[in-house]
C-alpha cells in the first residue's frame, strides 16, 4: 500500500507510505481519496489526520511517474485537494521533516495544519523551470502574506517550520508540536478538539492583498528579472502571485494551471527536468547492483597538501570524516594547512560557517611526513603532480603500507588509471577520483573505473561522493576521461578560430552569451595555460598527426600562464578576477596568422558557438560508443557540474537533441569544408550518424 488507514478513537489517520519521500504518485492519490471516503462513511469517525511515514510528510510529485500518463491520471493532485476541501469532517495535515512541492499544496488544501519542528517547507518547482501547479501560488500568499510567500516561491528554497510559525499573522500552521516523535499524538488530540467546528476553514476563502499592490509587484518583478536572466519561470511566479491578489480564487487557479502547462513545454524547463533526472540516474551503474555491500570509510588519507589536496581534504572534513595529510616537507604541510584555515576563516567571516563548526573540522585534520602513518586509513587519495613517474613512486609506497581492503584513489585528470593500478599488487582496490578545482567548491567528481576496479570499490566511492555532496559520474579509462577528453576538442576549435580571424575576447564573449560561465580563454587563464601546454607537448609525441593552433604555445613561451602569473590571454590586477584584453596578445595572434599566410575573415557568433559546442557533442558521441560513459545524461552532468555549461540548456547532449541531431550533423559537414579546420575531426561519430539515420536522440 502507498497509504495506510487506521482509526484512533474518533480520528481516522491516513499515513502516506511511498518511500523515499512519500511522492504523490497515482496509487498514493487513490489511497488518500479512498481513505477520505472511508472516514466520511464511518459514523464513529469525527475528524481526519493526514501524515507521512518515514522521513517525510511528502516531497511532492512522484519522480518515478514524471512525464508518464499516471502523473496526471485522475484523481490528480488538484482533484485530491478538492476532495479534502469538500470533506464533511475536519482534515488536519500533520507535517514533518520534508513538506515540499505538491506535499505542501496538499497540506494547504487541508482545513488545519500541525507541524513538527525542523520540517523543511518549500515550493521548489522553480528549480525545474516551473511554477507550483496545484494551488501553491494562490494558497501560500493567503496564509503567509504576499511577500514571504513570493520569496519562497521564487527562490524554491526550503524554510524551517519553526521560522514560518514565527511570522506575524501567519495562518500556515495552527500548531507547532513539541517534537517529531509527539507529532501524531498531538495531531490526533488537535483533530479531536476541532471535531465539532463548523464551518470548516478553507485557505481559498482567506483574503489576499498587498497594501502597495502594483508598486510592490513592479519592484519585485524588476528584482526577479535582473536575477532570472535566461529562466522564464521566476517571472511567471511573480505573475501568478500577483494574480492571487487581483483575481477570484478559481480564476487565479485556472491562470496558475495555464502558466504551469506552458512552462512545461519551454526548452528551459525540459532541460532542468532532464538534469534533475540525470542527477539521480548518474549513481546507477548497469552492472553494479544497488545492494552491493560497501566498504566502511571511517578515515581518509591525502597525499599532497597543495591547492588540490587541501580542497579535497575540506570535503571530507565538512562531512565529519577524519583526514590525515602527507607531504614530503614540513613547510609544504604548513602552507597547505594555512590555505585550508584561510578558506574556512573566509566562510566564518561571511557568516556561512559557525566558529565552533570550523574548530570541529580543523580538529579532524592531522598531518604527517611518513607513509607509515597512513596505514590505518580506509581510503587514500593521491593529489600529486600530474606526471606518471611521480604517481608510480606514490602508489608503490602506498602498496607497501596500506592495510588490506583500503581503497587507493588517484586524482589524475588525464593519465592512464590502469597503468597507475599496475604499480600495485592490488589493482582491484585502485580507482580514479578526479576532483575539479577548486575541489572544495566544484560539485563534480569523475569516478574513474579501471579495468580491474572491484564493484564494491566503485559502489563505495559513488556512495561517498553523495556523502561529501558531490555529483559523482562514472567514467571508463581513456586519455582525459569524459570531461577533459571533450574539452581538448573545444580548446582546439577555439585555437583555430583565433587563426581564422577572432580575438580571444570575441570567442569568450560569444560562448558566454550562449550561457557558459566563462569562455575557453578565460578558462585557460583560470586553470593555468601551462597545464594545457604540458598536455600538448605530450600530444605532439603521441599523436603527431593531431592538428593544433600554435598560438597557445607562443603565449606560454612568453610566460603568460594566466591568473597565477597576472598575465595570460588577458591581463589581471592582483586581487581581482577581471579579464583585461591585452594589445600585445592580440598583436601576437595577428602576427602568427600572417606567418601562416591566412587572411582573417569575419566570423559570426553563431559559428563560434556551433563549432565549440558541436565539437563537444561529436567527441562525446565517440565516448558513448566506446563505453567510456554509461549514458548521454552522465556526460550532460559532467558538463553542467564541472565545466560551466548553462543548466537551462541541459548539457551538450540535451542541447544537441533540442537543436535536432540532423541539424548538428549538417553544420559539422559545413565545418569539414573549411581548409583551416580539421576535416577528419568533423566526420560524425558512428553513433551520431546512426542516431540521425534512425531519427533518434541521445537522451
Amino acid at each position: 500500500m502507498t497509504a495506510h488507514y487506521k482509526v484512533h478513537g474518533t480520528v481516522a489517520v491516513i499515513t502516506l507510505d511511498n518511500p523515499p519521500v512519500n511522492g504523490l504518485g497515482y496509487s498514493t492519490r487513490v489511497a488518500i481519496t479512498d481513505g477520505l471516503a472511508k472516514a466520511q462513511a464511518d459514523a464513529t469517525v469525527k475528524s481526519i489526520v493526514i501524515t507521512g511515514a518515514g522521513k517525510a510528510f511528502s516531497g511532492g510529485a512522484d519522480i518515478k511517474e514524471f512525464g508518464s500518463p499516471k502523473a496526471i491520471q485522475e484523481p490528480n493532485l488538484l482533484s485530491v485537494i478538492l476532495a479534502i476541501e469538500n470533506a464533511s469532517k475536519p482534515v488536519v495535515a500533520a507535517v514533518h521533516t520534508v513538506t515540499m512541492g505538491g506535499g505542501l499544496e496538499l497540506a494547504l488544501g487541508c482545513h488545519y495544519r500541525v507541524a513538527a519542528p525542523g520540517c523543511n517547507v518549500a515550493l521548489p518547482e522553480v528549480k525545474l523551470g516551473l511554477i507550483p501547479g496545484a494551488g501553491g501560488t494562490q494558497r501560500l500568499p493567503r496564509v503567509l502574506g504576499v511577500e514571504a510567500a513570493l520569496n519562497m516561491i521564487v527562490s524554491g528554497e526550503p524554510v524551517k517550520s519553526e521560522m514560518l510559525a514565527q511570522l506575524p499573522g501567519q495562518k500556515l500552521f495552527d500548531k507547532l508540536t513539541a517534537s517529531v516523535e509527539s507529532l501524531q499524538a498531538e495531531a490526533i488530540a488537535f483533530a479531536e478538539s476541532k471535531a465539532d467546528t463548523r464551518p470548516l476553514p478553507l485557505v481559498r476563502n482567506m483574503p489576499c492583498k498587498h497594501p502597495m499592490g502594483d508598486a510592490y509587484f513592479g519592484f519585485a518583478g524588476n528584482m526577479v528579472k535582473g536575477m532570472a536572466k535566461n529562466y522564464p519561470a521566476p517571472m511567471k511566479c511573480v505573475e501568478a502571485v500577483r494574480n492571487a491578489t487581483q483575481m477570484k480564487f478559481d480564476v487565479g487557479m485556472a491562470a496558475e494551471l495555464a502558466i504551469f502547462k506552458n512552462l512545461m513545454f519551454t526548452p528551459e524547463s525540459k532541460s532542468l527536468r532532464h538534469l534533475f533526472m540525470a542527477d539521480r540516474a548518474a549513481s546507477k551503474i548497469p552492472d553494479v547492483p544497488a545492494d552491493t555491500p560497501l566498504r566502511a570509510i571511517h578515515s581518509v588519507a591525502i597525499i599532497g597538501a597543495g591547492t588540490m589536496g587541501g580542497g579535497i581534504a575540506m570535503n571530507f572534513l565538512n562531512a565529519g570524516i577524519p583526514v590525515k595529510m602527507l607531504e614530503m616537507k614540513q613547510e609544504a604541510l604548513d602552507k597547505g594547512l594555512g590555505i585550508i584555515r584561510k578558506n574556512y576563516e573566509a566562510q566564518v567571516k561571511k557568516g556561512k560557517l559557525k566558529q565552533d563548526k570550523y574548530e570541529q573540522r580543523m580538529a579532524l585534520l592531522s598531518t604527517t611526513l611518513a607513509y607509515a602513518d597512513l596505514k590505518e586509513a580506509d581510503l587514500v587519495i593521491e593529489a600529486v603532480f600530474e606526471e606518471m613517474g611521480v604517481k608510480e613512486a606514490v602508489f608503490k609506497s602506498l602498496d607497501g603500507v596500506m592495510k588490506s581492503g583500503a581503497i587507493l584513489a588517484s586524482n589524475t585528470s588525464t593519465l592512464d588509471l590502469n597503468k597507475i593500478a599496475s604499480f600495485t599488487k592490488r589493482p582491484q582496490d585502485v580507482i580514479g577520483m578526479h576532483f575539479f578545482s577548486p575541489a572544495n567548491v566544484m560539485k563534480l567528481l569523475e569516478v574513474v573505473r579501471g579495468e580491474k576496479t572491484a564493484k564494491d570499490v566503485l559502489a563505495t566511492v559513488m556512495a561517498l561522493g553523495k556523502k561529501i555532496k558531490k555529483t559523482a559520474v562514472v567514467s571508463g579509462v581513456c586519455d582525459g576521461f569524459i570531461g577533459n577528453r571533450m574539452i581538448e576538442q573545444y580548446g582546439r576549435q577555439a585555437g583555430f578560430l583565433l587563426d581564422e580571424g577572432c580575438t580571444p575576447s570575441q570567442v569568450d564573449k560569444a560562448i558566454e552569451a550562449f550561457g557558459f560561465a566563462m569562455g575557453p580563454f578565460r578558462m585557460g587563464d583560470l586553470a593555468g595555460n601551462d597545464i594545457g601546454w604540458a598536455i600538448r607537448k605530450r600530444r605532439y609525441v603521441e599523436k603527431p598527426n593531431m592538428k593544433y593552433s600554435k598560438t597557445a604555445d607562443l603565449l606560454c613561451e612568453k610566460g603568460r600562464f594566466g591568473q597565477k602569473t597576472g598575465a595570460g590571454w588577458y591581463d589581471y590586477v592582483a586581487g581581482k578576477r577581471d579579464a583585461i584584453p591585452n594589445k600585445e596578445v592580440e598583436a601576437m595572434v595577428e602576427a602568427h596568422r600572417q606567418s601562416l599566410g591566412i587572411t582573417p575573415r569575419k566570423i559570426t557568433n553563431e559559428e563560434i558557438v556551433q563549432r565549440l559546442v558541436y565539437s563537444l557533442v561529436n567527441e562525446a558521441a565517440h565516448i558513448l560508443q566506446e563505453g567510456i560513459a554509461n549514458k548521454a545524461s552522465d556526460i550532460d552532468m559532467v558538463y553542467i557540474m564541472g565545466y560551466g555549461f548553462p543548466p537551462y540548456r541541459g548539457g551538450p547532449m540535451n542541447y544537441a537533441d533540442e537543436v535536432g541531431l540532423f541539424n548538428v550533423v549538417q553544420s559539422m559537414k559545413r565545418f569539414a569544408q573549411n581548409p583551416l579546420d580539421d576535416a577528419a575531426f568533423w566526420e560524425p561519430a558512428p553513433l551520431l550518424a546512426k542516431l540521425v539515420a534512425e531519427g533518434k536522440t541521445f537522451n
